[in-house]
């Protein structure tokens, strides 16, 4: 019995390695040929309710953790802006070409609703200003607030690698969560983009937003 089933088995394993082999992303780590940009701390500009000190909506972690908190009814980021709360940093590396990757391993605690936890800034003009943001809804990580764009339906409470890959002149983005790709969308044009991270209030949130981040990388290359 074993004798004539082996010819099989040999078979189903060379389908096996072929499919994987083939499969888009499979095990692909995103940032293959790319080039690492150096991130000194003076980079991270943090965004916050104007009127709070930084250490109340803020904490940088011994362990490198970034944490970042602000509740719906705070303060915008300087008085008279007509933007919700936020406490974010803008990474200060300002492209206007080429291929621009940002990595972080984010984590959202369970409750945080109606967020923005990560952004393309820069677009052609009003009424958008961002090229792509990430928000998180009800534990899901979605494309803005496009509930047929999910990049990841269980979000909550736990460690994620998010690659966000930008290839300008293509105006094209891609979307990776633990190196699998998740999602491919157009940009918005812009002479000029940066990425941000952190929480930003968006539609229907709740009164207290969180996210955590770490190992925060920047890449790039000429084309892709």
């Amino acid at each position: 019995m074993g004798k004539r089933l082996t010819p099989w088995i040999s078979v189903l394993v060379v389908l096996s390695t072929l499919w994987h082999s083939c499969s888009p992303a499979a095990g692909a780590d995103p940032t293959a040929g790319f080039t690492a940009v150096e991130i000194t701390e003076d980079r991270f500009k943090l965004h916050k309710p104007y009127d709070l000190p930084q250490e109340q909506r803020y904490e940088l972690r011994a362990d490198g953790v970034r944490r970042f908190w602000v509740y719906c009814d705070d303060k915008p980021f300087h008085a008279g802006s007509p933007t919700k709360p936020r406490s974010e940093i803008l990474l200060n590396i300002t492209y206007s070409s080429g291929v621009w990757q940002f990595e972080g391993h984010g984590y959202v605690p369970a409750g945080t609703t109606g967020v923005s936890v990560m952004q393309v800034f820069g677009a052609a003009g009003p009424p958008r200003n961002t090229t792509l943001m990430l928000h998180v809804y009800g534990g899901r990580l979605v494309y803005y607030n496009d509930e047929t764009k999910v990049v990841d339906g269980h979000i909550y409470d736990r460690w994620f690698r998010l690659n966000v890959v930008h290839d300008v002149q293509a105006s094209a983005l891609t979307v990776f969560i633990d190196g699998d790709e998740r999602l491919v969308v157009p940009g918005y044009g812009g002479d000029f983009h940066y990425f941000k991270f952190g929480v930003y209030t968006q539609t229907n949130p709740s009164h207290y937003m969180e996210s955590r981040w770490r190992d925060v990388k920047v890449y790039t290359k000429t084309s892709y």
